[in-house]
């Protein structure tokens, strides 16, 4: 059940109230990915994010540098549903700075912008997901609400229909967009033509029947 994004208080703890928590965290993870907090009051660790696209990704090969235009060291592929990927980032990472993060990390070439991060937590017996704003901070979320994905995991999805960013797209993608649009389009008006052409006969075949000399 997607709603909209809770207006939630951000709490700012204090040195000694982190270290507590990440104590209290790390004695209950049971997968290794434990938080660490430096001296400087900034702590590190491991969010695990699912990913949900819908629309394919852009992957550069490892030799290719920067986000160039698509070539032909660039393959484009449905991600699979469900995979999930473990990222080691600090208590000061946005989530903005998490996504370039995440497609960096595995040479995605599409424009950040183009996706959003996603919350998804249990309550009254019901899962909730909710996007969260570019300036929240992971890592705060995931250390409140402790290790365990069932009370909260991350989620990556592109931007909803109505809040798509089409300056995020290049040229090339812009108009592979307008093709696949015109041909649903032309396809939608192919079945109309064959649905009147099919009543059409029908109707002149009862008429000639009505009309036939008796």
């Amino acid at each position: 059940k997607d709603v909209q994004k809770e207006r939630e208080p951000h709490v700012y703890l204090s040195k000694e109230e982190v270290k507590e928590k990440i104590q209290s965290y790390n004695s209950s993870v049971t997968d290794k990915l434990k938080m660490t907090l430096n001296a400087n009051g900034i702590y590190t660790g491991f969010i695990k994010v699912q990913m949900e696209l819908c629309r394919p990704i852009t992957v550069q090969s490892s030799q290719s540098q920067g986000r160039c235009a698509p070539s032909n060291k660039e393959t484009a592929f449905y991600l699979p549903d469900g995979c999930v990927n473990t990222l080691h980032i600090s208590s000061t990472n946005t989530v903005r700075e998490v996504i370039e993060a995440l497609l960096k990390k595995f040479f995605v070439a599409d424009n950040p912008a183009k996706f959003a991060l996603y919350k998804r937590c249990h309550k009254e017996d019901q899962v909730y997901t909710c996007k969260l704003s570019d300036r929240e901070h992971p890592l705060y979320l995931r250390l409140v609400a402790g290790p365990k994905t069932e009370m909260l995991s991350f989620v990556l999805r592109e931007h909803e229909t109505g809040e798509v960013m089409w300056e995020a797209f290049s040229i090339p993608e812009l108009q592979n967009f307008l093709r696949i649009l015109d041909k649903e389009e032309n396809d939608q008006l192919q079945i109309l033509k064959n649905r009147y052409a099919a009543y059409r006969g029908k109707l002149e075949e009862a008429l000639r029947g009505v009309l036939k000399p008796g």
